[in-house]
């Protein structure tokens, strides 16, 4: 099974500013994509850790991926708890982070995954699941 874990705002994706993350809802389209994924959502920082720290120890768990919105510019402590893990992790953003404000081309998040995702909207998180499932990402 691959967790996917949202971060901040994500449960607002199809109403949040729909010119740069689209219309479509994001707990919609991930629900479609059926069983083989587990899916969460938290507007708290420390519940991310709290979700990487218990799928570390889940053997159910193949990998992660993470979009942790605002956080992939700030969190240390996220970036941190990625960096001790042996799961792979892929960072995941729906827009193109770089072509965006000048605060969002750091990314503390994606620095310490196996791998990044971002600017194909909400089919980038197809283009994680086909990367975790297909590659030996550690």
């Amino acid at each position: 099974m691959i967790l996917i874990i949202n971060g901040p705002n994500l449960n607002w994706v199809g109403k949040r500013e729909p010119e740069v993350y689209g219309e479509e809802s994001l707990e919609a389209y991930l629900k479609g994509l059926g069983d083989t994924v587990s899916v969460v959502f938290t507007n708290i920082e420390g519940e991310i850790i709290n979700f990487l720290q218990s799928a570390e120890g889940d053997e159910s768990v193949g990998g992660i991926i993470l979009n942790a919105g605002g956080y992939s510019h700030t969190s240390l402590a996220i970036a941190d708890t990625i960096r001790a893990m042996e799961k792979p992790v892929v960072a995941v953003h729906i827009s193109n982070t770089f072509n965006r404000e000048l605060e969002r081309h750091k990314d503390l998040i994606a620095a310490v995954c196996v791998g990044f995702v971002g600017g194909f909207g909400l089919r980038s998180y197809d283009i994680a699941i086909y990367s975790l499932r297909s590659c030996n990402t550690r």
